[in-house]
């Protein structure tokens, strides 16, 4: 049910944190994986080590804040092995903390150019080849930012909450032609990305407290929902937005 062995996947933001862990899981289940951040270095490192490991991938260095630079990842992906069986947005960015009514308009056109356009661009960028063959899955990084208000992260939630829209539009879309596109809604997790929030003891402290599980996340812990959604035990599974918070919502 989990076995990737033939696919190919193309995974946003890859270099580190969620994005790297969903790469690595899915080499390890037998998926050709390529690896995209804006740096190539990083993105090189990761592919030798999955490489190192047994795996089969390749780097493509991408803005996704560039039209352009999405679709030459596009192009070389399929230019290197032929399909994209199955594509994570997990690139973002969240360059502001602090109330909305502080923001810079230049601040919120970047949030929303970079989570959102890019995403929409990608898709459809992706999609219609996995349409010619009835197969696909589309998985979007969403947020539990994008399900409640925040006082620090406001914009971030909105944008993450537009991507968990555009998967349930996307899924009605494309599900006739067996395409299948979910959101993932992580709460906090450990990554570079999350650092200034986990890094506050404080902060972390109540997160920790009000969470059952009583700990944050890890990466891998959303490379396992990732996991389900790109396999075969995924298959009836499309439209939705899963939340993978160790029970902070519902607290």
């Amino acid at each position: 049910m989990f076995d990737l062995k033939g696919k190919v996947a193309l995974i946003t933001g890859s270099s580190r944190g969620i994005g790297r862990s969903i790469a690595e899981v899915y080499a390890r289940h037998g998926a050709k994986v390529v690896i995209s951040s804006r740096k190539p270095e990083p993105c090189n490192e990761v592919a030798e080590a999955i490489r190192a490991d047994g795996g089969e991938a390749i780097a493509v260095p991408c803005h996704i804040g560039r039209k352009d630079d999405l679709q030459a990842l596009v192009d070389k992906t399929l230019e290197t092995w032929g399909r994209i069986d199955i594509l994570v947005c997990n690139a973002a960015t969240n360059p502001v903390y602090g109330p909305m009514s502080e923001i810079s308009e230049e601040a919120f056109d970047k949030i929303m150019a970079t989570n959102v356009k890019s995403t929409w661009q990608l898709c459809n960028m992706v999609v219609p080849q996995m349409a010619e063959r009835k197969d696909g899955s589309v998985i979007l990084l969403s947020s539990i930012a994008g399900l409640r208000g925040s006082l620090t992260i406001g914009t971030y939630g909105m944008s993450k909450a537009a991507e968990a829209g555009l998967a349930r539009n996307l899924a009605l879309e494309w599900g006739p032609s067996n395409i299948r596109v979910n959101a993932i809604a992580p709460g906090l997790v450990k990554t570079d990305f999350a650092k200034a929030l986990w890094e506050d003891p404080q902060r972390l402290e109540r997160v920790e407290s009000r969470t059952p599980l009583r700990r944050i996340g890890e990466p891998e812990d959303i490379a396992g929902v990732a996991l389900f959604l790109g396999s075969r035990a995924g298959a009836y599974v499309t439209g939705q937005t899963i939340v993978a918070d160790g029970g902070e919502m519902v607290s």
